[in-house]
């Protein structure tokens, strides 16, 4: 039992040795944690109205906001490479990585504080459209989450943010899957009782598993906690980077609110189906930009530090091309197949027609920008691996005006409905990549230009191809053999039609000799390696 104990240990705590292999398994956690996310809204669409689901979703953006400030901001851009920056000095470490957190801490009790006695003129103003009942549980709920839900999630941050900074990161990434299993297990016990505040209860439940899941991490790293607060030459390099970041993210969450407020002036339910959209338009922006951004950014830092260029460029280029191998054929799968696609995921009893055509509309608008957004999280820590946060805010300050300008301009002067947001987004992302590239570009001296455009037209081609041979599958089934008002037909058809999509992808891409195929067969090689693990640890147990 002892010697399982160890292999389980040894196998939870191993630290990647790449960024391939640090993203895949990041990849992998996350599509379980994605799994159980969009579980959780299915489960959600079963027992409340979109209506209602606008009372709830609502609920977060004070929450979220403050979280994306702190974490987002104040936190994800500066730790990993300050933290990699003093690792080799533990008293350093210790003092410094200690003091930023505990200054971030004390920032988040007053901000609660303020937040708490003002949340009922804040959620009256960013919700005109809502009725005064529904602003009074808004207001309840957010102050629920503001206490229950924000302290643990920001702790549970800074765990993450210890163990990605020494690679480890399988603890970080399952912490998410059993905040998803609290709010499904609490929604479906307990909803008829305690109505929406069900799910919420879940919310700070799942948060608090969250947290204390990593605390492990901290019995396996060099860095020791100290309740401290010392003014040093750390915290004003902090400061320094964490401003411009911090306002990027204060802006952008500005524009979420816009769309929340624009969406309670379209009407009830109008903010669960941009809500639901955009986050399935987030699922593998999650599972690939993400994890590749996140997994990057420690090895980034570790080449720039260390003056190895021409490397650092080659890792620019090489990971555009691949996030863009991966993510263009799932933006064209989602435009093509986005009504299925949303009724396999939100279609459940009180999820109505009018919810789901709605919601697809909205998504295939959301997808047109996938790539970009993808690209968005690897090439922001490309900026923060060389120390640079201004970049980034400048540009994403710029676009985020456009988004906001773009929105208020569909919704007042040209009347459309609600998926007119996501195409707003969808401009203000691909400019903001676009912009950040040039950039980067400039500053490593170029970045292949000609050979990048022929592999992104060969991935193009094969793409158009192979939704036109899944497009014609989609529609042939539908209408002769599967009868899809049933769920599982619609699953079936959504796997057939994606295994064809996915053959003739790789085909075609084989054919025309597209660079990146080879990663597929680089993440197959990875996953037999972990897969090996695995059964080396439990095999002999069974």
């Amino acid at each position: 039992m002892n010697e399982l104990f160890n292999k389980t240990k040894t196998f939870i705590f191993s630290k990647q040795r790449s960024i391939f292999s640090s993203a895949i398994l990041l990849s992998g956690t996350i599509v379980l944690a994605r799994f159980f996310g969009f579980f959780r809204y299915r489960v959600l669409a079963s027992y409340f109205t979109k209506e209602q689901l606008d009372i709830f979703f609502a609920s977060f953006r004070i929450p979220d906001l403050i979280f994306e400030i702190l974490i987002t901001g104040a936190f994800t851009s500066s730790f990993i490479p300050l933290f990699i920056k003093y690792q080799k000095n533990k008293k350093e470490l210790n003092e410094n990585i200690s003091s930023i957190i505990n200054f971030i801490i004390l920032l988040m009790i007053l901000t609660i504080a303020i937040l708490f006695v003002w949340m009922h003129p804040l959620i009256s103003f960013i919700t005109p459209g809502f009725s005064k009942e529904k602003i009074e549980l808004i207001v309840y709920y957010s102050r629920l989450l503001l206490l229950g839900q924000l302290p643990f999630l920001i702790l549970g941050n800074f765990l993450t943010g210890i163990g990605q900074a020494n690679k480890f990161f399988f603890l970080s990434a399952i912490a998410p899957v059993l905040y998803n299993v609290a709010i499904i297990i609490t929604t479906v016990f307990f909803s008829s009782q305690l109505w929406l505040l069900a799910p919420v209860l879940g919310v700070i439940f799942g948060a608090f598993f969250l947290f204390v899941t990593q605390l492990p991490i901290l019995t396996i790293t060099e860095y020791t906690y100290l309740p401290i607060v010392k003014k040093s030459k750390s915290i004003i390099e902090f400061l320094r980077m964490v401003i411009p970041r911090t306002l990027t993210v204060m802006v952008a969450q500005l524009d979420a609110t816009i769309d929340l407020t624009l969406t309670t002036i379209l009407g009830a339910g109008s903010y669960t189906v941009f809500y639901l959209a955009q986050h399935l338009q987030l699922l593998p922006v999650s599972v690939i930009g993400v994890a590749f951004g996140q997994a990057s950014l420690p090895y980034l830092s570790e080449i720039f530090l260390e003056k190895r260029t021409e490397e650092f460029k080659k890792i620019v280029i090489d990971s555009i091309l691949n996030l863009l191998f991966l993510t263009i054929p799932i933006m064209s799968f989602f435009i093509f197949a986005r009504t299925p696609l949303i009724r396999l995921f939100f279609g459940a009893q009180k999820f109505d027609w009018d919810a789901t055509v709605q919601t697809a509309v909205t998504l295939s608008y959301f997808s047109l920008s996938l790539p970009f957004h993808a690209i968005y999280y690897f090439i922001t820590r490309c900026f923060y691996a060389i120390l640079d946060s201004r970049t980034p805010f400048y540009i994403g300050v710029a676009t985020i005006i456009i988004n906001a300008l773009l929105s208020l301009i569909f919704i007042f002067i040209f009347k459309l409905p609600v998926w007119a947001l996501a195409i707003s987004f969808s401009i203000s992302m691909t400019l903001n990549v676009i912009i950040l590239t040039i950039i980067l570009s400039y500053k490593l001296h170029g970045l292949a230009y000609k050979f990048m455009a022929i592999e992104i037209f060969k991935i193009c081609v094969a793409t158009f191809l192979s939704s036109v041979a899944s497009y014609l599958t989609i529609k042939m089934l539908d209408k002769l053999i599967l009868d899809t008002s049933r769920t599982i037909n619609v699953f079936f058809l959504l796997v057939i039609a994606i295994f064809i999509y996915g053959l003739l992808y790789l085909f075609l891409s084989w054919v025309l000799d597209i660079k990146e195929l080879y990663l597929i067969t680089k993440l197959i090689t990875k996953a037999k390696e972990y897969q090996k693990r695995f059964l080396e640890i439990y095999s002999e147990y069974e």
